[in-house]
């Protein structure tokens, strides 16, 4: 397992992380994605420990909590083994203080992640969303706080906006305050958006990016393509309408790439998919999820190897969309272009230099 530096951070994390989000498997769109429960759980665990895979992301509205409950079960008696990231700020109920990121919101939500998870500290604390009903200059002391307490050891936010993320950065500058080192983001061969304005933004920035979903909301497992729609009995039936859209033909161009790559490689679509974004700027991780063994360990076949420049290129070109004004100038004029030149391809953010910092391999 390859292992890079989170951001402009001093914590090494692994190339895969795991997405706990099937663990509990509760409420119509989590007990689509799984229904992993405690003994389960640890065999997947134990198998991504054995892999190098030591990062595990969950949040508190997965599956009402029970997500952090089963990592934290799966985890005992090797939580010095393993870094753990959690989120908070989506409504966890109807009342008045259970959404957003107050202080007394933060300060509630950590704690009652630490007790579900069974752990004295959580390694990343991400906001799970922006609020735009707290002032940014009470959300990074309250923040702030709980690193200082020992409770947090990285701070990070998942799926803000540019000007949302530049805002809380500056702030925290300005007032001396912990900084947010991950940007977890949805990001995929079929959902390529994040390249227009949050990538150069950690370039720039030093967050480091998480990525979710990076099989396109499950479209590219290598059963969807050109003549074979979404089978009958696929979960994508259930939840397509909680994730990004895409539409057929982009989706058929992509796949089409993908399956030309996997027959020239030997690779499984998936494990293509999953090199290519291992390959993009920025990304610290990828967060892969898997319902069980057989998932999990052809997930894992995306590391250890790299696409070739020529299969990268097809792939860029298959999966390339016209981007959205202000973005589209300079991405078509080559007067805007020369300004600010395109950063896709550039080296992943890691050591000094730019590059990936790898650790050690098993």
């Amino acid at each position: 397992m390859e292992y890079r530096r989170l951001g402009a951070s001093g914590l090494k994390v692994p190339a895969l992380s795991f997405g706990a989000g099937t663990f509990g498997g509760q409420g119509p769109l989590f007990g689509a994605w799984g229904t992993t429960d405690v003994r389960e759980a640890r065999r997947l665990v134990d198998i991504c420990l054995d892999a190098g895979i030591t990062l595990f992301d969950t949040a508190d509205v997965y599956s009402g909590g029970a997500s952090e409950e089963v990592l934290g079960e799966a985890l005992k008696g090797r939580r010095d083994r393993a870094l753990i990231s959690t989120k908070a700020g989506l409504p966890t109920g109807d009342g008045p203080g259970d959404a957003g990121t107050s202080r007394a919101r933060l300060i509630a939500a950590c704690e009652a992640a630490l007790r579900r998870l069974g752990t004295d500290h959580i390694d990343l604390f991400q906001l799970h969303a922006f609020d735009a009903g707290t002032p940014v200059e009470e959300v990074l002391s309250a923040l702030d706080d709980l690193v200082r307490a020992g409770k947090v050891r990285y701070l990070g936010i998942s799926n803000f906006s540019g000007w949302q993320a530049m805002k809380s950065l500056a702030l925290a500058e300005k007032h001396g305050r912990a900084r947010y080192v991950a940007h977890q983001v949805y990001y995929s061969l079929v959902g390529r958006d994040y390249e227009w304005e949050l990538l150069p933004l950690g370039l720039d920035q030093g967050l480091g990016a998480l990525v979710w979903s990076p099989l396109g909301w499950g479209r590219l497992t290598g059963r969807i393509g050109r003549g074979r729609p979404v089978p009958a009995g696929s979960r994508l039936h259930r939840t397509a309408d909680y994730g990004p859209p895409v539409e057929d033909e982009h989706l058929y161009r992509v796949v089409d790439a993908l399956e030309e790559t996997a027959r020239e490689t030997g690779r499984a679509v998936p494990q293509i998919a999953l090199n290519w974004l291992l390959q993009r700027p920025t990304v610290s991780s990828v967060i892969i999820g898997a319902r069980n063994e057989e998932q999990l360990r052809q997930n894992l076949g995306a590391v250890g190897w790299s696409l070739t420049g020529e299969q990268m290129a097809r792939l860029d070109a298959a999966s390339a969309r016209t981007a959205p004004y202000p973005y589209f100038p300079y991405q078509r004029q080559e007067g805007f272009a020369r300004l600010n030149p395109p950063v896709v391809g550039a080296a992943c953010p890691g050591d000094a230099a730019g590059t990936p910092v790898p650790v050690r391999t098993s």
